[in-house]
Order: structure tokens, then C-alpha cells, then sequence
């Protein structure tokens, strides 16, 4: 599904980063970032201007060349890894931060994936998400139809035990990136920090 989503020369979701990541990026610690479920690159390209050393990580092959393509047209590096995150190792102390911007996983694989994120963070590493919630679908304008792809706050404590969160938020907002999320949205957005 993603690779023919993602498979246009225009870039789908944009290339401008995600408001809430580019209005809070001075919460995550200067070093090593993943970001999850990566795609065209947008998010990372961003990080990468700032400063960071990025991974992106996706499931999509071609995703990820157009965020190389975005990345080189940036004069930026990134480095890209075509992965499943069903079965992705994040490896154990590795990241200075952690992002997910609009990363619709089911919940079996999501609990597994942020028990990884958790023991992937660096003592005082920042998980930085953004997702939709699902008062989404009442919405129409963007994330799929099932609200079991979509988080609330209390999914988000419930998954993430070890991370105290800073900033845990529902909310509507404007949401404009690209043809396929545009338009009043419902989301939760959420800075968490791994405890030494």
C-alpha cells in the first residue's frame, strides 16, 4: 500500500515537517534521533537541518528514495533503513530521541514496538509523538477508517510506563501536509521522557 501511496512525484504528505514536532524540537536532546515510519522524508530532513544525526526508518522502499532525493536536494544526510517495525530492533540505550508522527500501527504491534522505544531511549531520551485520535474518523480528513490504528492519551500511559510524560494533549487542530492530511483534525500529541 505505501510504496504505491508513495509512488508519484509529488510528495504525498508534503515536504514542510510536522507542525508539533517543528514547534517543539527544542525538547529533543542534540544527538542520535529515530524517527518511525519515516516515508518521504519530511520529518527527518527537518531534524537533519537542525542539527541531529537522523535515521529514518520505514516500511516503504520507495519512501524512503524520495527522502534520500529530499535529503540530497537539502544537502543534508539521513540515514534510511527499510524495515518492517513489527520486527525493527531499536537496540537497547541507542537514541537521544525517538519521534512518531502519524504512525498507524495496530495495537498488538504498537504495544511491542514502544516496549523497544522505551529500552531504545537513553536515560533522559525523548519519545516525541503525534497521532490521530479516534474522534478522527468523525473528521474525515486523513488517517485511515480504524479506530484501532489511532492512540488517545490514556493508550499512550498505558503503553509507555517508563516514560514520564511533559506534554500529553488532545486536541483539534489544522492539520496541512500534503493531499492527505488536510483539513480540522482530532490528535494527541506527546513529549515523554525515559527516567534515569
Amino acid at each position: 500500500m505505501w510504496d504505491e501511496r508513495y509512488d508519484t512525484d509529488d510528495y504525498v504528505y508534503g515536504i514542510k515537517p510536522n507542525d508539533f514536532l517543528r514547534d517543539h524540537v527544542q525538547a529533543i536532546p542534540k544527538g542520535r534521533v529515530l524517527s518511525l515510519a519515516e516515508g518521504e522524508g519530511r520529518n527527518a530532513v527537518f531534524l537533519a537541518k537542525q542539527g541531529y544525526s537522523v535515521t529514518a526508518v520505514d516500511s516503504s522502499k520507495v519512501g524512503l528514495q524520495k527522502a534520500k532525493r529530499l535529503a540530497e536536494e537539502n544537502q543534508v544526510l539521513i540515514e534510511c533503513i527499510h524495515a518492517d517495525l513489527s520486527d525493527f530492533d531499536l537496540g537497547e540505550a541507542q537514541w537521544d530521541a525517538i519521534i512518531s508522527i502519524f504512525c498507524p500501527l495496530p495495537p498488538a504491534i504498537r504495544k511491542i514496538l514502544y516496549q523497544k522505544v522505551m529500552s531504545g531511549l537513553k536515560p533522559n531520551g525523548v519519545f516525541l509523538l503525534e497521532a490521530y485520535t479516534p474522534e478522527q474518523l468523525h473528521y474525515g480528513t486523513g488517517g485511515g477508517s480504524s479506530a484501532d490504528l489511532m492512540q488517545t492519551k490514556q493508550t499512550l500511559i498505558d503503553e509507555l510506563p517508563d516514560l514520564s510524560f511533559q506534554h500529553l494533549l488532545e486536541m483539534e487542530r489544522e492539520v496541512k501536509e500534503g493531499i492527505y492530511h488536510t483539513g480540522l483534525a482530532s490528535v494527541v500529541q506527546a513529549i515523554a521522557v525515559k527516567q534515569l
